[in-house]
């Protein structure tokens, strides 16, 4: 894994990837302009993308670190948390928010985007089950010589929800289910995001 990881996460790579801010701006302009990012520039991708936008806004807002999480961040070592994403992607409008509220409680942490249809090769390594699921978190060590952890595309509630929708839709239409699924976010509030985050540090640090 290693020697894979050196040749696809370079230090250019890291370089010329976005930080929340800039990530942040793009996506604000793309909206102005009715495009989006990746090939799709259909008007169901520019309203994810909209969509993406007054979510990130919110929980730019809202989302809260709890004590316990805090103290935790605090005492990691240095590192880069290199993020997979793409501006219409509702899951990560959901999470990448309160990833760059973890980073902005320890200036170790460097938070740093890179969109998934401009780096097949670094996407391919990161599947879920065969998928090019998004947004994929990955931790870095400084040197990039390490991978501490990965986290992605989205909590374990909702990878278990959509496999059973997936098995039996139970009478539910697609934008139901969707719908259904960024309720769950707004009443989650980040905290299964946290524990789950939690306990990959913990068991990458022995904390």
């Amino acid at each position: 894994m290693l020697d894979q990881l050196t040749r696809t996460i370079t230090p250019d790579l890291i370089t010329q990837a976005q930080t929340y801010f800039e990530y942040r701006e793009m996506v604000k302009q793309l909206v102005l302009e009715n495009k989006t990012t990746g090939p799709n520039q259909s008007e169901a991708y520019l309203e994810y993308t909209r969509m993406a936008a007054q979510r990130m806004h919110r929980w730019d807002k809202t989302a809260k670190v709890s004590p316990e999480m805090e103290e935790l961040i605090l005492g990691i070592p240095p590192q880069i948390w290199l993020v997979i994403t793409e501006a219409w992607c509702g899951d990560a409008a959901q999470t990448i928010p309160y990833m760059n509220k973890l980073a902005e409680v320890n200036p170790k942490i460097q938070l740093r985007l890179v969109l998934r249809d401009e780096n097949p090769e670094l996407m391919e390594q990161y599947l879920t089950n065969g998928a090019r699921s998004i947004p994929k978190l990955i931790a870095l060590s400084p040197g990039l010589k390490k991978e501490y952890f990965t986290w992605g595309p989205k909590p374990q509630f909702l990878l278990d929800r959509q496999r059973a929708y997936k098995l039996d839709p139970q009478g539910l239409s697609s934008k139901e289910f969707t719908e259904g699924t960024h309720l769950w976010y707004a009443r989650d509030k980040n905290q299964s995001l946290e524990k789950e985050l939690m306990d990959l540090i913990k068991e990458a640090f022995i904390l």
